[in-house]
């Protein structure tokens, strides 16, 4: 029951809220959705403890979904270690988000609306995470989605957020045709997609192939490949990641929310869920690995000269997915779900905190108008100094114990993707701690760049905006060194049972341990350094920046460009497409379909009515003589007919 209870408290909240806002009001729907949410997720904790440390894990069956023919399908609730730590992480945030938001969107005049969506998006989530097949985390996976397009375009009424939430909705369906694909192939090559079959049945394909365009591939690598296609649209992996910093056009809650914490987290939950089926492909693991490395140092460079405060924060979180799905990639399935569990605290502490710089300078985001904050808003300052220092991973802070973990896997793997890593891995720790630092500088320290009169209303937020900072403050402090042992220390086998399978030949997470010093100590400098670096250039010598853009300008702009991928997609997909939609639209539609077909037909019919009707003289005489006429033909041809008898 209490599991029930965590999973439709949130769909309950949000129909209410949706369907009864008339009668509720705006106070009435915030405390139903902010109250059922809470409760779930005070619920998540008890079940992560029952369930992770307690060795408990169960299926409850709902009732079934489909049944046809050999296709059985089961609306289940899986909870095992690994669904117990998404609950807390989904339902924690998401709570918190929900008591943040009653502050953050108190001018806005559809509070009822927002809570809903928030609600709806809690539990398509928690679906997704609950699945014990792949069609209900099919189902959980486009219902984050809906939810996502509703929340990004929630402020309906800017251009731009309505742009966004297309364009986050678009991109995913790339992914989604993949992840659909590989669902497919899963239930062609098992007879099933109810995760424990097929799980058990993977060994015995190995080593399988089929033919394609005349080439022998591996049936297990496509699957993983077609799976992770889904895994790099949700988690914004590069290639697919455009749609992230768009997806800010959201309110602040939402940025939290969704592009921090729980969404974007979807697609390492489901490589992690399906490591029994990526663990029989070095291949693959080999492709996640380069594509988790690449994004996490290409996001980095990106986020070093952004100027918008939650665009930074936008790249950070694309970067920091990256360094997940190179841990899953050597193999390290507990150290990536481990950092998702961390980063969960830490950048929702600093998204939420974006948003109370921004509620307190009358909605401004440009860091370059900011600067001198750090005296009018000091509760604000302090927890976006505590996020600020768990993510670039100061010791004895979550990001510490998490990140670090990641890049010892990377170079204990001891292969050249995981050396490749490794290194893109180091870089990216140094360049987060320089564009962390960057927007902490701007913002809080040197001269006001804000006119006097922004200045003069710059306050800080109300107690509800803050409260939920305090309690994810205190897991951006706490998480690491509390969680470590259990989760990736020497008792993570107890921890996660049977959700995550490590074959015998991976040894990664009791090799990690026992790293050279120096691959200790590598993140520690390269986080150093990047803070000297911000330091020297935005508290020092502010003419600096100017300096570096000017003199290397053509970088310069290819960094704020975002290595124009948006400019590429456009050349390469958006125009030609529009080509052919217009092509299609003209031609197609216009002269062919339309000009043969509806307004060909009716354009001869009204012709020859038009014709017919100028014999319509109105004279007797005229009618009369057609009349003679007619009879004769008609005499004629019954002659003729009949062979002149």
């Amino acid at each position: 029951m209490m599991y029930v209870l965590i999973v439709f408290l949130p769909l309950l909240a949000a129909l209410i809220a949706g369907f009864g806002a008339r009668q509720l009001g705006d106070r009435g729907s915030q405390i139903v959705t902010s109250g059922a949410v809470s409760a779930s997720a005070i619920l998540s904790w008890v079940a992560l403890f029952q369930v992770a440390f307690g060795s408990a894990p169960t299926t409850i069956e709902l009732f079934t979904w489909i049944n046809s023919g050999t296709f059985d399908v089961s609306w289940s609730l899986r909870v095992d270690s690994l669904t117990a730590v998404m609950l807390v992480v989904v339902n924690t945030v998401s709570a918190l988000v929900h008591i943040y938001s009653i502050g953050y969107m108190s001018h806005d005049p559809h509070k009822p609306r927002f809570m809903s969506y928030l609600s709806l998006f809690t539990f398509a989530m928690l679906m997704l995470v609950t699945s014990d097949n792949f069609l209900q985390m099919y189902f959980g996976w486009e219902g984050v989605g809906l939810a996502s397009y509703l929340l990004i375009g929630f402020w309906f009424n800017k251009p731009s957020a309505n742009a966004a939430s297309i364009k986050a909705f678009v991109v995913n369906r790339v992914g989604d045709f993949g992840f659909a694909l590989g669902i497919m192939a899963i239930y062609l090559v098992f007879d099933s997609i109810s995760f424990d079959t097929v799980f058990a049945a993977v060994p015995e394909k190995v080593g399988e192939t089929f033919n394609f365009l005349g080439y022998e591939v591996d049936v297990i690598t496509t699957i993983a490949l077609l799976l992770f296609l889904g895994a790099m649209g949700k988690s914004a992996q590069l290639g697919l990641h455009t749609w992230l910093p768009d997806a800010m056009e959201g309110p602040t809650p939402v940025s939290a929310l969704i592009h921090a914490a729980t969404m974007v987290t979807a697609g390492v939950f489901m490589v992690a869920r399906c490591s029994p089926i990526f663990e029989f492909s070095p291949t693959a693991l080999a492709v996640v690995t380069v594509v988790g490395a690449s994004t996490a140092f290409f996001a980095a460079t990106v986020g070093l000269v952004q100027n918008d405060i939650k665009r930074v924060i936008a790249y950070s979180t694309c970067s920091q997915l990256g360094y997940m799905f190179f841990a899953i990639g050597v193999g390290a399935y507990p150290v990536a779900i481990f950092h998702l569990f961390t980063h969960a605290f830490f950048k929702a502490l600093l998204f939420l905190g974006s948003g109370a710089v921004i509620h307190a300078v009358s909605d401004e985001q440009d860091m370059r108008k900011m600067g001198g904050l750090g005296k009018h808003i000091k509760i604000t300052y302090a927890m976006m100094f505590i996020g600020t220092v768990a993510l670039t991973g100061v010791p004895f802070f979550a990001g510490f114990y998490s990140k670090d973990a990641i890049i010892e896997s990377a170079f204990m793997a001891g292969t050249d993707v995981g050396n490749y890593a490794f290194w893109c891995g180091i870089g990216a720790a140094l360049m987060t701690a320089f564009y962390s630092w960057r927007l902490m500088f701007m913002t809080f320290h040197g001269k006001p760049r804000a006119s006097k009169e922004v200045m003069s209303h710059v306050h800080e937020s109300p107690n509800v905006m803050l409260i939920p900072l305090y309690v994810l403050a205190a897991g951006a402090i706490g998480a690491g060194f509390v969680f470590y042992e259990p989760m990736v220390g020497h008792g993570y086998k107890e921890f996660w049972g049977n959700a995550i399978l490590l074959r015998e030949s991976n040894t990664i997470m009791t090799d990690f341990h026992n790293i050279p010093s120096w691959v200790f100590w590598a993140p520690m400098i390269a986080m150093i350094a990047g803070f000297l670096l911000a330091f020297n250039m935005y508290i020092r010598r502010t003419d600096i920046p100017v300096q570096l853009a000017k003199t290397h300008s053509a970088l310069y702009q290819f960094l704020l460009n975002k290595w124009y991928f948006d400019e590429l997609y456009d050349v390469v997909f958006v125009r030609p497409a529009r080509w052919i939609g217009s092509k299609l639209w003209t031609i197609g539609d216009g002269k062919i379909i339309d000009g043969l077909g509806p307004d060909g037909i009716a354009a001869r019919v009204l012709d020859l009515a038009k014709r017919a009707s100028m014999l319509q003289s109105g004279y007797l005489y005229h009618y009369a003589f057609a009349m003679m006429i007619g009879v004769a033909a008609f005499v004629s041809f019954f002659f003729l007919a009949g062979g002149g008898h």
